[in-house]
């Protein structure tokens, strides 16, 4: 069987529901191989904030890890810099996942 470009579902789209509440748009960044350059930390996760507003998907899930919380602080105080706060309605962290942050948008 072809994969033809409409039988492949990407990531971000939404599933077919009946209920647009149910329906939510998630991408995923995960960090773990960029841990250690905080330029790289930056970068990816202005382009990833940057590419979800301007796509409509409404939760990014960034993936820092657990590890000592190191990287998890840097990436909140990150987000909330004046400029980036513009582009979320509010940041969610996970209280069953201490490695994961939700970004949730407009």
């Amino acid at each position: 069987m072809d994969a033809h470009p409409s039988n492949v579902r990407m990531a971000t789209e939404r599933p077919p529901t009946t209920d647009p509440r149910k329906a939510a748009a998630m991408e995923t960044l995960d960090l773990h191989g960029v841990f250690r350059d905080d330029r790289a930390i930056y970068r990816t996760v202005q382009q990833a904030l940057f590419r979800c507003s301007a796509t409509g998907v409404d939760v990014l899930e960034i993936i820092p890890g657990r590890g000592s919380g190191t990287l998890k602080r840097r990436v909140l105080a990150f987000l909330n810099q004046q400029q980036l706060r513009r582009l979320y309605a509010r940041i969610e962290e996970d209280p069953n996942n201490a490695g994961r942050i939700l970004v949730r948008f407009r």
